[in-house]
């Protein structure tokens, strides 16, 4: 067994994680930081492709979401050469799946875009960085790959230090394109796709090197095409469903971002400016759930069930008491974090608003991160998705619409409508943890098992 297996605490696990998350989220930060001293339509045109691209890269999360779960589950059970089978196979069908929609958004990124009833003056950078940074999405999709099987193997320090460098190297080039230093060329939009391109695809380099460096064998290249087609099998059986929640998540922001673009570019940017400061109020949670989910999976792997079931629920008491205390900071902090974005006093009257709603909102989406992880790490992945569906939906949609369209309340319309469904998920799935029904959909059925 890998040392890094032995003796994994959430911990251990959960600070590497948690730094490379909030590096992931400053190079999204950094991007709109930098271009709002190029332009507020600029931030307003990468928000709406970013929108998109976030959509196309939870479907690649659909096998690298199914990559962790498996591998986990078959370390736990002592099976390291499957384990081993299970991540080079993942990488290959990643590939091909992001290869294919990198051609698709090259080719139909205007009428994607015309689709979210972007205004035309947004039309030309937005569709300009979409076809840039969606032509290489499937480098994304490689990283979010190596990544899982990195921290499967409780390797989350390695891939804490590889965000790291991406993350000094998207600054650098945003620096050189934006503001032009040294003889560069301003390219604004199109100079952030650029250096948004060249940090994922030297951390995918590191990311291989350090997997084939780490762990002897956790590739084995050699028997890419003499490995089981159970392999793939597994991945879709766990991986789509998985993936349908979050594309239907993504599916229902898209269609809330429609309904705020038709309330104006001001809302639009206000939009942006809350959730890139929201997304760090609820980063602890991302990392105490993905930590989780790596215990819970090897627990489900070794049939350590009662230990799992109390790990999931101490896990969200953490989470929920963390979320509550980072959005009482940022309710107090946020004016000056507003302006550090912009000098426009509508959009940070209204975006302080929503920050505010934020202190009613995080505690309902930590139930939702940490249960509906620690359920996929058990193989019961069908349930958050029908579940999903509906108060996505049927919740969220309906009442941003009702309230943030029909009412004429807005954005604060819209961000209650976010609690509700966040709210009434997050209690459904803690039920369904508390049924133990998951014991039973455990992958793994090896008596291997050490328990």
């Amino acid at each position: 067994m890998p040392k890094n297996q032995k003796n994994m605490t959430l911990f251990a696990l959960t600070w590497p994680i948690f730094i490379e998350i909030f590096l992931h989220m400053l190079m999204g930060n950094a991007d709109t930081l930098m271009l709002s001293q190029y332009s507020d339509d600029s931030v307003a045109a990468v928000g709406v492709s970013n929108q998109i691209l976030s959509l196309i890269i939870v479907m690649f999360g659909f096998v690298a979401t199914g990559t962790a779960i498996l591998v986990a589950q078959h370390l736990g059970a002592q099976e390291n050469r499957l384990a081993g089978e299970v991540s080079i196979v993942s990488i290959a069908v990643n590939l091909g799946f992001g290869l294919f929609l990198s051609i698709v958004l090259v080719f139909f990124s205007e009428p994607i875009l015309l689709s979210m009833d972007l205004p035309r003056s947004l039309m030309n950078e937005a569709s300009s960085y979409l076809k840039i940074v969606g032509g290489f999405a499937f480098i994304q999709a490689l990283i979010m790959t190596a990544g899982s099987i990195m921290r499967s193997y409780g390797y989350t320090k390695d891939a804490m230090y590889i965000t790291i460098g991406m993350n000094i190297i998207n600054v650098i080039g945003n620096y050189l394109f934006i503001f032009g230093p040294f003889g560069f060329p301003v390219l604004g939009v199109e100079g952030v796709a650029i250096s948004t391109i060249a940090s994922r695809l030297i951390g995918f380099i590191v990311s291989i090197i350090v997997i084939t460096k780490r762990i002897p064998n956790a590739l084995p290249m050699k028997r890419l095409f003499r490995l089981p087609i159970s392999h793939v099998k597994n991945l879709l059986r766990i991986g789509i469903p998985s993936a349908g929640e979050h594309l239907s998540y993504n599916g229902s922001q898209m269609v809330i971002t429609y309904l705020i673009a038709s309330i104006g570019t001001n809302a639009l940017t206000t939009k942006v400016y809350a959730q890139n400061l929201m997304m760090f109020i609820f980063l602890f949670s991302v990392a105490i759930s993905q930590g989780t989910q790596i215990i819970i999976g090897h627990m489900i792997g070794a049939k350590q069930f009662d230990s799992a079931y109390e790990r999931c629920l101490k896990s969200l008491k953490i989470a929920i008491f963390i979320s509550l205390i980072m959005a009482g900071i940022f309710s107090i902090a946020a004016e000056p974090l507003l302006r550090i974005f912009t000098n426009n006093e509508e959009i940070i009257s209204l975006g302080k608003t929503l920050i505010y709603l934020t202190i009613i909102l995080e505690p309902g989406r930590s139930f939702n991160l940490v249960v509906i992880n620690a359920l996929r790490a058990t193989g019961d992945v069908r349930f958050p998705v029908y579940m999903g569906i509906l108060s996505m939906w049927g919740v969220s949609v309906t009442l941003s619409y009702i309230l943030g369209i029909w009412f004429g309340l807005g954005l604060i319309g819209i961000w209650i409508s976010f609690i509700a469904d966040e709210w009434l998920r997050g209690i459904i799935m803690l039920k369904r943890w508390r049924s133990k029904i998951w014991i039973h959909k455990r992958f793994v059925q090896s008596d291997k098992s050490a328990v």
